[in-house]
């Protein structure tokens, strides 16, 4: 049976706002610290994220919360992929392709002209599903994120 069909991606609202917090918070403690900012921005995912003009969207299979993806204004045309989470009990089920391509159709809804990311060379299989999907690696600016040390574009059609 194929799963992706029974994934719903949904808007971010007020009643699922811990789940950003909470699919973020398991795989940052598990490779990494938690940093200031992150706190701080999973904590007010809508005063952080949403109220500054970015997106968060979230994944539901068999009625739960296990992947998110939030998009971070930038400027007008460029936005951040950023806070990507899927839950460890859900991998391989296609969650983060299925993230992915939706916000790619929001990219285009909103004339999204380029996305940009920050990630780890120990994320393997993020650093592999961002190529598969288009992303390339750019020059990696100092201080936004302590563990960040690969940034990555990708330029919408």
């Amino acid at each position: 049976m194929n799963t992706e069909n029974h994934i719903e991606i949904i808007p971010f609202s007020q009643d699922l706002k811990e789940h950003i917090k909470t699919l973020n918070l398991e795989w940052l403690t598990q490779y990494f610290k938690i940093e200031e900012k992150d706190q701080l921005m999973l904590s007010n995912p809508q005063e952080e994220i949403i109220d500054k003009g970015g997106m968060i969207f979230y994944a539901r299979y068999n009625n739960e919360i296990l992947g998110t993806v939030s998009l971070m204004k930038v400027d007008e045309t460029t936005f951040e992929l950023s806070k990507m989470a899927v839950s460890d009990k859900a991998q391989g089920l296609g969650i983060g392709n299925k993230l992915l391509l939706h916000t790619f159709d929001v990219a285009k809804q909103n004339n999204i002209k380029k996305l940009v990311l920050y990630s780890n060379r120990i994320l393997l299989s993020a650093i592999h599903l961002y190529t598969k999907f288009g992303f390339t690696e750019i020059l990696l600016e100092d201080g936004l994120y302590e563990r960040a040390n690969i940034k990555m574009e990708k330029i919408m059609p």
